[in-house]
């Protein structure tokens, strides 16, 4: 079997930057990093292959320097690693993104799952996962903390819900979209593993390799487009720090709340 992890490289940073020309997120000199949700559902896939004969692929769509996610990717335990990359993927909103991504998936072939985390850090749209699912026409679940069992013939996860968590099982092939639980502790590669990594050769694949008949990406398969886009306004002032003892600290803090009129 097989199980393909679809990742992203985002941000590694809270202070974002607008290229206030083209509406999009500075990614130039900005340091990068696998996307949280992308790696828990690369360690879910891990822990839930275990000894088994499962093949594990990581997939990602970007620029070339995203080979560094992939590698990441292989030094925590991926079998093989796909980077998708062209010019022809530029400007892809999700739709365009899903559908490059399900077209990778289905070159790659002979696959039981696909994994990916619920949403990336730089977008937060959490719509790429279902949307792969809807173009490869399988069942997908969202949400997942855990994956409890991968067979032959199902795969059951436990999900997150506003009231509670539910068990869910589905047919294979289907889409896992993972959510990272509190208590995720990531995998961190040995010395030995990312000497092994270092070994692998990152598959680079173009439009080429994985369009059909009348596929459009990039700009001109996206049916949305972003018509502006801004960073939040940064807040004026730093708060106030009181570092009185506890006692002494409690007042002052009352005495500050009553006097901006928070409390009575």
């Amino acid at each position: 079997m097989r199980i393909i992890v679809c990742v992203k490289q985002v941000p590694d940073t809270t202070e974002v930057e607008i290229d206030p020309k083209t509406g999009t997120i500075i990614r130039e000199g900005v340091p990068s990093m696998l996307n949280p949700f992308d790696e828990f559902a690369l360690n879910e896939a891990i822990r839930i292959r275990g000894t088994g004969q499962i093949e594990i692929v990581a997939l990602t769509m970007g620029p070339p320097q995203a080979e560094e996610a992939l590698f990441k990717c292989l030094a925590i335990g991926a079998d093989r690693a796909v980077l998708l990359s062209d010019r022809a993927f530029a400007g892809s909103d999700t739709w365009a993104t899903s559908l490059a991504l399900s077209r990778a998936i289905e070159a790659v072939g002979d696959y039981c799952a696909v994994f990916c985390g619920h949403q990336a850090t730089d977008g937060d749209t959490a719509q790429v996962g279902p949307e792969i699912a809807r173009q490869l026409g399988i069942p997908q679940m969202t949400y997942v903390e855990k994956v409890e069992e991968l067979d032959g013939k199902s795969v059951t996860c436990l999900k997150e819900t506003d009231e509670g968590y539910v068990r869910l099982k589905a047919k294979l092939p289907a889409l896992v979209a993972c959510i990272s639980p509190s208590s995720f502790v990531p995998i961190i590669p040995k010395m030995g593993q990312i000497l092994k990594a270092k070994k692998k050769t990152i598959e680079k694949w173009g439009a080429d390799k994985v369009a059909k008949p009348g596929d459009k990406f990039g700009l001109d398969g996206s049916p949305t487009q972003v018509v502006k886009t801004y960073p939040p306004p940064k807040k004026k002032g730093g708060g106030v720090k009181i570092s009185d003892p506890p006692d002494a600290a409690v007042r002052k803090l009352v005495e500050y709340l009553r006097k901006e009129g928070l409390v009575r």
